[in-house]
């Protein structure tokens, strides 16, 4: 299942290992993942959203920082319309973060990544 969602890569250049953020198949995998992982965060994206694509790196850098202690996952809204409902969100790039399986933050648009950062590092 999605145990580790997180998937590793070898860099092109150098042999060093970076994490990079999974996208999730739809709502079942979400509702796994967030009831048996202690912190979560989710970004919603989609293939056409110019923003989304700005956030994309951001979302892998969190990964890659803060693998130890949280999920970072990616979710395609176009795919996934009952999240979006769900959740109310009407605006993308939206990153939600969940704790011990309650939402407790969202950051919306394309923000710096210490907002993202810093939004995560207080609920650690």
């Amino acid at each position: 299942m999605y145990e580790s969602t997180l998937v590793r890569h070898v860099q092109t250049f150098g042999a060093s290992l970076s994490m990079a953020a999974e996208y999730l198949p739809d709502e079942a995998a979400l509702d796994n993942l967030i009831t048996t992982q202690p912190m979560v965060v989710m970004d919603c994206t989609a293939s056409w959203c110019g923003p989304c694509k700005l956030v994309a790196p951001l979302m892998d850098q969190l990964a890659d920082e803060y693998g130890d202690q949280v999920t970072v996952v990616k979710l395609d809204i176009d795919n996934n319309k009952s999240v979006a409902k769900r959740f109310g969100i009407k605006s993308i790039p939206a990153v939600l973060f969940f704790k011990q399986g309650e939402q407790v933050d969202t950051v919306i648009g394309a923000k710096p990544y210490s907002e993202f950062s810093s939004t995560l590092a207080k609920h650690l």
